[in-house]
């Protein structure tokens, strides 16, 4: 079975609202669950993909930071 998990995860909360969205990030991550690693991959790459270049650079620059602090 072939499942694609971008249009899956882009179709699922199309119609969702913030808290939706919030919600979903912090149970996947509260709960730690390696099945829904690729669901938070697939909200980055939205946000990456719709991102200006200053805002790249401050995503990567978090990112660094909390991974050196992690």
């Amino acid at each position: 079975m072939n499942v694609d998990i971008r249009s899956y995860i882009i179709n699922n909360f199309k119609d969702g609202n913030v808290k939706e969205i919030e919600e979903s990030i912090t149970e996947s991550i509260k709960g730690q669950d390696e099945l829904t690693l690729p669901g938070l991959g697939v909200f980055f790459e939205v946000l990456w993909n719709n991102s200006d270049e200053g805002c790249r650079e401050k995503m990567l620059g978090m990112l660094s930071e909390s991974i050196k602090n992690t």
